[in-house]
């Protein structure tokens, strides 16, 4: 009964107590100043895929053909079309915008030809330089080729919308396209030993780079120059263990016309003999080679110099 009494007496002396405390916490909740509210902008970022307002000047290429469907009945056969699945570059890099620009303007505008890039309305070095935005890694040669300083454009070869050689785009197939220009050249296919372009044999980019190099002429440009010659014509590719210093110094053409010739083996002068002695002019008056013999019609330098590309059984070419 004791404790019990005692428990009472420390309940009643605590109460106060408790009352005490409890009313603290609640003044110092109500003085306390509200913690700073949260950025709304921090909190909600941009809707993603909400539109920017560089994309929204792009109208996607089925826009275009609504009013363009024979072009793009047209296109849509061509390699470009596969621009349109480029998802990653951006509307800037596909479909019809990809070389027209954003069509947006162009569109509000009822067709405003003057809001669209019309690369028949451009000069040749801003076509070249659009078509280069995605091609310069193939042809990085192209702005110092013949072709681009005489302002023979990309599109002066090639069509985008109504290819009729699928491959390249090429307006007309080689060598038609070629002899366009090239009209000093194309006689030479007709002459009695010639390259079998006219044939369809090979073409024209088999030995030239239309897009550019660091030779003449186009030429392309290999380890070895004879490479372009070789590649076809492999029995006189080598490597020699007896080298004709000819063929390493002025390579094929020393001795050969590519195009065509009126003399057999596409030779540069009719007669064997006197193209040997170009370089050789001492050996056929000497006691070995007769006196001249070397120069005769009937005795010719290769009766005994087979190997005039190189050998590797004798210095002299011989048998």
């Amino acid at each position: 009964m004791r404790m019990r009494g005692n428990w009472k007496v420390s309940r009643i002396l605590l109460s106060p107590i408790l009352f005490v405390f409890a009313g603290l916490a609640f003044a110092l909740c109500q003085t306390a100043p509200p913690p700073p509210a949260k950025s709304v902008q921090s909190n909600n970022p941009p809707a993603a895929g909400a539109p920017s307002s560089e994309a929204s000047k792009y109208v996607g290429a089925e826009t275009c053909k609504t009013c363009h469907e024979d072009l793009y009945n047209s296109w849509e056969k061509t390699p470009h079309w596969k621009t349109t699945l480029n998802t990653k570059a951006g509307p800037s890099h596909q479909g019809c915008e990809g070389c027209h620009g954003p069509g947006a303007e162009h569109v509000a505008g009822g067709g405003d030809i003057t809001k669209i890039f019309n690369p028949a309305k451009h000069s040749a070095k801003e076509v070249d330089a659009k078509c280069l935005t995605c091609h310069a890694g193939a042809h990085p040669n192209f702005d110092r080729s013949p072709h681009a300083k005489a302002n023979v454009s990309c599109i002066s070869c090639h069509s985008a919308h109504q290819s009729k050689e699928e491959e390249n785009l090429l307006k007309v197939a080689q060598p038609t396209l070629c002899f366009q220009c090239h009209s000093d050249v194309k006689p030479a296919f007709n002459m009695p030993f010639h390259h079998k372009v006219n044939e369809g044999l090979i073409t024209c980019s088999d030995c030239h780079d239309v897009h550019g190099t660091f030779l003449a002429n186009n030429l392309k440009s290999t380890a070895d120059q004879n490479a372009i010659c070789t590649k076809c014509h492999t029995e006189t590719r080598g490597p020699f263990v007896y080298e004709h210093v000819a063929v390493k110094a002025e390579g094929c053409l020393g001795c050969h016309t590519p195009h065509g010739s009126q003399n057999a083996r596409l030779l540069n002068m009719p007669a064997i003999a006197p193209l040997c002695n170009q370089c050789h002019s001492g050996v056929a008056n000497n006691n070995v080679h007769g006196m001249g013999a070397g120069s005769s019609e009937t005795i010719t330098c290769t009766n005994c110099h087979t190997n005039i590309h190189g050998s590797n059984m004798n210095a002299a070419f011989l048998r």
